[in-house]
């Protein structure tokens, strides 16, 4: 009964409150959005950095917040202000000198575990940080609200429909991933159907958005859900992996519902590349 709790209080609070976010603060190419995104990324690299530690891989909290933060911010920076898109990849090449440089200048004792700490570095910058910094570049698309609006929907809507058809018809079906013994087939199945719909939904109702230059747009649309649908599992699946391999059951503990930040965005975080990826070239003729 607590676990429908928690996840009603997730879509009929937490969905509503995201949205509005996207839907009703547009200014500067979303970036009331787009703070969220970084402020998300550090809280989710300090847990990362928590996790890693288990695993005798250590960095500073501090540290694991900037590092983890870098990607979006410096993605925030050329969407929102103008900046040169070169800052990003030029940011990242700033943030790995860092980590590489700052071993040279370590006293002789913590020597034999520099490596551990560069190992983290550049875990935390690429995941979340570099991953999650492709919502951000979503507000570059034309009527950035609603293709953002389409992505959340077509990740969170799996997210739900995967528990709730798992708890209705996985029971014997599930444990095929080692990762995560508790998602079933069923989950999974229904996870798809709710992206799938999700894509045809868009390509029906935002024709002028998801309006197909090299295909047919309803096969663009279900092409578009399936594999978003497909790569946000997966996404959730990365991180449970992760966790299980250090013996973590929650990344954190700061969101009713869902434990950590982490735990709230790892879905999003492999599913953006793909989503951007795919309607660049599926339905901007920019």
């Amino acid at each position: 009964m607590r676990k429908i709790f928690e996840r009603l209080i997730i879509f009929f609070v937490g969905l509503p409150v995201l949205l509005s976010l996207v839907l009703f603060f547009p200014h500067f190419n979303h970036l009331f959005l787009n703070i969220a995104i970084i402020v998300f990324s550090a809280l989710s690299a300090i847990e990362v950095k928590n996790i890693l530690h288990a695993k005798k891989l250590q960095i500073s909290t501090p540290e694991a917040a900037i590092l983890g933060a870098l990607s979006p911010a410096a993605c925030t920076l050329a969407v929102s202000f103008g900046f040169n898109g070169n800052i990003v990849p030029g940011v990242f090449a700033l943030g790995a000198a860092w980590l590489l440089i700052s071993g040279i200048f370590t006293n002789k004792e913590k020597l034999d575990s520099c490596i551990h700490r560069i190992t983290a570095g550049f875990t935390v910058m690429i995941y979340p940080g570099f991953f999650i910094s492709w919502v951000v570049k979503m507000a570059e698309f034309n009527e950035a609200g609603l293709v953002i609006l389409v992505f959340f929907l077509m990740v969170l809507l799996n997210d739900s429909a995967a528990w709730f058809a798992g708890m209705l018809f996985g029971g014997g079906n599930r444990g095929i991933f080692a990762a995560s013994p508790n998602k079933s087939i069923a989950g999974f199945i229904g996870g798809l159907f709710a992206s799938l719909l999700t894509g045809f939904m868009a390509v029906t109702l935002l024709p002028n958005i998801f309006n197909s230059y090299i295909m047919p747009s309803i096969p663009a649309g279900l092409i578009l859900g399936l594999l978003v649908g497909a790569f946000a599992t997966l996404g959730d699946l990365i991180e449970s992996a992760i966790k299980r391999s250090a013996g973590v059951k929650d990344s954190g503990s700061i969101i009713l519902g869902r434990g950590g930040a982490l735990d709230s965005i790892d879905s999003v975080i492999l599913a953006a590349p793909i989503y951007v990826l795919l309607f660049r070239a599926l339905f901007d003729k920019t």
